[in-house]
């Protein structure tokens, strides 16, 4: 009887949590707001951004006119020349997992874009590295936009001269997540064989690039309209995906950036030599697309039963950092990063940068003009 009076209590336990768990879902659902639903007079000093007031496809982005900002004592406002999109900008489709930490019913943050290049317009008085004039490119939310302002010294630093706004705002989310994917996660060593799958996309022409620059043997993965390209990279080898599998082959590498996620832990396992790494880096393509679910679902259980083996299977989120933006800036100096950029649009075309982004077909990266 005891048991069965636990059992009781805990059945109607259970069922009060869930409903009250709903009713707060619900809420937080209906309460969920935005900038949008402000009303607000015209600027008193505007400029020209993207916004998307609800969740949708690219066409729920709309250019407008909003408030240009102003540096605090610590900041620098720059004239954006250029900006670049990512996948992370198709999160305006607001899948449903996702809405808990970006707006329940409508997004929070109705600014776009991360990736920006361009000029210093003005300081605040406690900034010393920058002045007004100085070229620049960094990392900032809401980048897709005449203006943008950041702290000083955090994601932004100074443009190599040798790098036009275009390829230097292709560069910060890339090309860190490349970085540290090779570099942090996956122990890259010189004269080691990566093997580079997916490796025509915007973090893929980086990570050809940065792996050669470490000193290692690289093959990259790719389509047939894409060997070329990558070759003129730097890829030792190329494999053409539509031809030949990777993992059917003889060769056995130290290290896979994988950005593509497409084969099983044991068909990547058996090409990795003993305590090799594979760096699980994406899932293939912009957006969700059919087969993203079971890639996912693939990849979790590829990390647990590396738990088991000597070859590791790791994943990671990129983070950005002022120190690597400054060292990839470098490697671009010297000349051993060249940004790749398939297309560019104006900032009123962004809607048709991100249509063309979704379909993952982009070699390199899509590039945004601000004029």
């Amino acid at each position: 009887m005891k048991l069965k009076r636990i059992l009781k209590w805990s059945s109607r336990v259970i069922l009060v949590a869930l409903v009250l768990g709903f009713l707060i879902g619900f809420i937080a659902y209906w309460r969920s707001t935005n900038e949008c639903d402000r009303k607000t007079g015209a600027p008193a000093h505007p400029m020209k951004a993207i916004v998307h007031c609800e969740y949708g496809g690219p066409e729920v982005l709309t250019l407008v006119d909003i408030e240009k900002p102003t540096p605090a004592d610590n900041q620098v406002l720059v004239r954006v020349r250029a900006a670049s999109v990512n996948p992370l900008d198709l999160t305006i489709r607001g899948p449903w997992l996702l809405r808990p930490l970006f707006g329940m019913r409508k997004p929070k943050d109705t600014r776009l874009g991360v990736d920006y290049a361009g000029t210093v317009e003005a300081v605040g008085k406690d900034v010393t590295q920058f002045k007004p004039g100085d070229e620049v490119f960094g990392a900032r939310n809401g980048a897709l936009a005449e203006y943008v302002c950041g702290l000083a010294d955090r994601y932004v630093v100074l443009k190599p001269a040798n790098m036009t706004f275009e390829q230097a705002a292709s560069v910060p989310v890339a090309a860190v997540t490349a970085l540290q994917g090779l570099r942090d996660k996956g122990k890259i060593q010189p004269r080691q064989k990566v093997l580079i799958n997916g490796a025509s996309g915007g973090v893929g022409t980086f990570a050809v690039q940065i792996a050669k620059s470490f000193g290692t043997e690289v093959t990259g993965v790719c389509s047939t309209r894409n060997l070329d390209m990558v070759r003129s990279i730097g890829a030792d080898h190329v494999i053409d995906y539509t031809k030949e599998d990777f993992t059917k082959t003889d060769q056995r590498y130290d290290l896979i950036f994988d950005l593509v996620g497409n084969h099983s832990f044991s068909e990547r396992r058996r090409i990795l030599n003993p305590n090799g790494i594979c760096v699980m880096a994406g899932v293939g393509g912009a957006g969700w697309h059919d087969g993203m679910g079971m890639r996912l679902a693939g990849e979790l259980n590829a990390y647990a039963r590396s738990r088991f083996v000597s070859e590791k299977f790791v994943a990671y989120i990129a983070t950005m950092n002022k120190a690597d933006l400054k060292f990839l800036g470098d490697l671009m100096q010297s000349g051993k990063v060249t940004p790749v950029i398939d297309r560019t649009f104006k900032l009123s075309e962004t809607p048709d940068a991100l249509r063309y982004l979704e379909t993952g077909h982009a070699r390199g990266k899509v590039v945004i003009t601000v004029e």
